[in-house]
């Protein structure tokens, strides 16, 4: 029994039967990042004044990500078109472009996760507080490199949104001792840090789990499921279209995300 509508276009919808489930598949997502966005928005304008956490991201690595899926989503169109235009040699260098740049994507990304791990925060008993990179602990002492935090200028869920002495004096960043004794609270900037540090790795978690399913989509087609372009090339067209939609869909998604998150 062939199934109907795999390539000419539904009377009643003027979409063919994949093109259709993407479109409602996607709707779906909107409600998805449309509801977590709402909540980071709900969450921000309740914050009192000076309590939301500030320059806690790395801009220029978020800048890099977001031209490279922007770079990702113009080969994607034109490997389609390559495709419509039967150069499929020039479809597979194009997709193949598109794969790298979701691998550089997602180990930029990485690497920024690694980054927060390793990125700790110590408050002492006496209301000090210090920010930095680890550099070691153990029983006795923990050395951070970085600085004391001016503790004056507030604080946002046990967060305080301040700079280290460190970068108010040419980006130096001296190791500082602390003794176990001293210290009543530590963490790093990982999702339990606080409420902004907990909506960043969601959103942006969530959205790297698009990204490498879509990439995963994408080679799938481009590689193993090539075959299909020899049998039946306007359904395997079909394919790559429906997964360029998704592809642009996760390009949007950061288009949203990196201002919100890194920029505001």
């Amino acid at each position: 029994m062939d199934i109907p509508y795999t390539v000419q276009p539904r009377r009643d919808t003027g979409l063919y039967n994949a093109k259709l489930g993407i479109w409602l598949f996607l709707a779906s997502e909107v409600m998805l990042f449309g509801a977590l966005f709402s909540s980071y928005i709900l969450l921000r304008v309740g914050a009192d004044p000076g309590e939301w956490p500030q320059r806690l991201l790395n801009v220029p690595i978020g800048t890099v990500n977001t031209l490279v899926l922007i770079t990702s989503s113009v080969t994607v169109v034109l490997g389609w078109a390559a495709l419509k235009q039967k150069n499929f040699a020039k479809y597979r260098k194009l997709q193949t472009i598109t794969v790298l740049c979701a691998l550089t994507f997602v180990g930029i990304k990485s690497y920024e996760y690694a980054d927060k791990f390793k990125h700790y925060q110590v408050i002492t008993k006496d209301g000090k507080v210090y920010d930095g990179h680890l550099v070691k602990q153990d029983n006795e002492v923990v050395v951070l490199e970085g600085g004391l935090i001016d503790a004056s200028k507030g604080k946002a869920h046990g967060v305080m949104v301040a700079q280290r002495e460190a970068e108010l004096h040419g980006g130096h960043h001296p190791e500082v001792e602390i003794k176990r004794s001293e210290i009543q609270k530590i963490g790093n900037y990982g999702p339990g840090h606080n409420t902004y540090m907990s909506i960043y790795f969601t959103l942006t978690g969530l959205h790297a789990l698009h990204v490498i399913g879509g990439a995963l989509v994408i080679a799938y087609i481009l590689w193993p499921g090539a075959g299909m372009y020899k049998t039946d090339p306007e359904r395997y067209i079909n394919r790559v279209e429906v997964s360029g939609l998704f592809w642009h869909f996760v390009d949007l998604v950061w288009i949203f995300l990196f201002p919100v998150l890194y920029l505001l």
